[in-house]
């Protein structure tokens, strides 16, 4: 879509200079892609179909190259422009990112926008825009014509923003008679897990091939999007001649009984510093006493915590890493790394370890299915064995 701008004719002869020199520099200003023979402004053409086209500010081709959008060589003509609206938690938005890769397969000049909560977990270089949920990103996707719109969020606010947009296709949720329902058959499966426990526990699927079906896609083991923040300069004063094992102690407020008590840690630390390997222990800012009192019982290495890209990056540094089902686990999926998975109140078919790692899980099937807090006091979670724990780490080491 080409369209023009008119500006007015401006004839430099009739304005006044003070001085020749004026009236010289003033002609001689690096006008000549915008000015007509004879001083006259020409008609502006800009291209806003254009992949690289803000509008608000220069796009990257005029700043790095200089062009402008007649005969421009880097001109992209948008081929679909899709819209994603998933909010949180920051786990899952990591491992949405794969449709990404699918969309970009399918359509090779799709402009994306992503709408969350975390904006700062996204990789920039792989989503045209992305906006934290707010007023003001509420009005540009509702005024926005949007080839394809995805709502994989259930909350109502998410939900509704769906509903509000102008797309030609719609996915996931919508807002109907005051609560979240799904836009279509397509999200049905996906929709009903989060409604009945023993349909969930029945579910043999895992989150992106449910999260694709919802889209009308195929899941084909795309992987998470993450940046690993190697351009940041971090340094680490680590021995990379040893193997590092991370231990990601924690596992948040809501979901409790996920929780490993600190004896487990400490004596898992020890299995793993016999056998050769350097123990490093991994969390934020809720971990940091635990952490300190493991690396005080153990040896093991603490850093401390720090922001996001800098924990991105330290796990990074990682071989392998022992987590629960945590943030954690899904920035270590998303960096490629081996993993070892300790799991109870999840179905354990929900998550995708890529061929890269072993879920290991009480011996007896865990009674409190996606609950914060357990039913007979004693999570399940000590049930598992450091022996075991370090028996997995050994065999994803060595595959």
């Amino acid at each position: 879509m080409v369209k023009k701008a008119i500006f007015l004719n401006i004839d430099f002869n009739s304005l006044n200079f003070s001085t020749n020199i004026d009236k010289k520099c003033a002609q001689k200003v690096t006008y000549s892609e915008v000015f007509y023979k004879k001083n006259y402004f020409r008609n502006m053409i800009y291209k806003s179909d254009c992949l690289h086209f803000l509008g608000h500010i220069p796009c990257k081709p005029h700043k790095t190259q200089g062009f402008h959008c007649e005969n421009c060589p880097a001109y992209t003509q948008i081929e679909k422009k899709i819209l994603i609206i998933k909010l949180g938690a920051m786990g899952d938005v990591i491992r949405t990112t794969p449709l990404i890769t699918r969309y970009k397969e399918l359509y090779p000049s799709a402009k994306f926008t992503w709408i969350t909560l975390f904006p700062d977990i996204l990789p920039k270089n792989e989503i045209h825009e992305i906006y934290k949920l707010s007023v003001e990103a509420v009005l540009y996707v509702q005024n926005t014509d949007w080839d394809i719109a995805i709502n994989l969020d259930k909350e109502k606010e998410a939900s509704g923003l769906l509903k509000m947009v102008n797309a030609k296709e719609k996915f996931g949720y919508i807002l109907k008679d005051g609560a979240s329902q799904p836009v279509n058959d397509l999200a049905n499966h996906k929709f009903s897990t989060g409604l009945f426990d023993d349909v969930s526990q029945a579910n043999t699927k895992n989150y992106c091939t449910e999260i694709f079906e919802l889209c009308g896609l195929e899941y084909e083991n795309e992987p998470y999007l993450l940046d690993n923040h190697a351009d940041k300069g971090f340094i680490w004063n680590l021995d990379h001649s040893k193997k590092i094992i991370g231990l990601n102690t924690g596992c948040g407020d809501r979901w409790t009984t996920r929780l490993w008590s600190i004896d487990k840690w400490v004596e898992l630390v020890k299995k793993i510093q016999a056998a050769g390997y350097f123990p490093l222990l991994l969390g934020g800012a809720q971990e940091h006493e635990r952490n300190l009192e493991i690396q005080q019982k153990s040896g093991a290495e603490y850093l401390g915590n720090f922001p996001l890209n800098k924990f991105i990056n330290l796990i990074d540094q990682c071989d392998l890493v022992v987590t629960q089902v945590t943030m954690g686990m899904h920035l270590t999926l998303g960096l490629g790394k081996k993993i070892v998975l300790m799991n109870n109140i999840f179905n354990p078919h929900e998550f995708d370890l890529f061929n890269k790692g072993e879920i290991v899980q009480p011996p007896k099937p865990c009674q409190c299915f996606y609950l914060g807090q357990c039913k007979t006091g004693i999570t399940c979670m000590e049930d598992i064995d450091p022996q075991t724990v370090f028996e997995s780490v050994e065999r994803v080491l060595g595959k």
